[in-house]
């Protein structure tokens, strides 16, 4: 599977944290198990996270991850037709949306505990599971003049018959092929570093760098 560099960023209220920190005066709590929320920012795309730990002892947690991806293209480039003021931007030649369903079970270990209010925790994790690619066809508007010089407007898939962009009205209702999804199952691992620097005792702040 072709490696991502994936960017977490979470913010999110926590069921488990463990607070510590010499200077930080809250009152301290051994929070077991926690739930977190977050935005992903890959190399082909972005998408949403939930993650669910089961502390296992002082430093190790047993993690369930699901997450939801929009992917694009590296070389996507959005273009409009220059001749219809009103039309909205495309990609000449693109067939499908793609988008990944992932559930994942896996394990985290704190490699450097926060010391105090204000410092970082790090922690290494990794996980593995199931993934679903759902491939939605994309419909476009496709522009068809007639003899009269006007034009006569239908909703087709990307064909021979699309030349270039004047070809093209803008693109067709996001629900437009929606019962023509196509689901592709396969299995994805990821790995990488968390670096948790909130605050907070009951709130997570924390980025994630890692490939899957």
């Amino acid at each position: 599977m072709k490696k991502l560099l994936t960017i977490l960023f979470i913010v999110a209220v926590s069921q488990a944290l463990f607070a510590q920190g010499d200077i930080d005066e809250q009152n301290k709590i051994f929070y077991r198990n926690e739930r977190t929320v977050g935005i992903n920012l890959n190399s082909n795309g972005f998408g949403i996270s939930y993650r669910e730990g089961k502390r296992l002892d002082f430093l190790n947690k047993r993690i369930i991850d699901i997450d939801f991806n929009i992917v694009k293209h590296p070389k996507e480039v959005k273009l409009s037709n220059p001749w219809v003021q009103a039309g909205g931007s495309f990609v000449f030649g693109k067939q499908n949306e793609l988008y990944t369903l992932r559930g994942a079970i896996g394990h985290q270990h704190e490699i450097f505990r926060k010391m105090d209010l204000g410092g970082v925790a790090i922690r290494y994790f990794y996980s593995g599971g199931a993934a679903l690619a759902l491939a939605k066809p994309i419909y476009y508007n496709v522009l068809y003049y007639t003899p009269a010089s006007t034009y006569q407007i239908k909703q087709e898939k990307f064909n021979d018959d699309i030349l270039n962009i004047t070809n093209i009205y803008n693109k067709a209702s996001f629900f437009k092929g929606i019962s023509e999804i196509k689901v592709y199952p396969g299995l994805f691992a990821k790995a990488g570093l968390n670096f948790e620097y909130s605050k907070e005792d009951k709130i997570i702040h924390s980025i994630e760098l890692g490939t899957a």
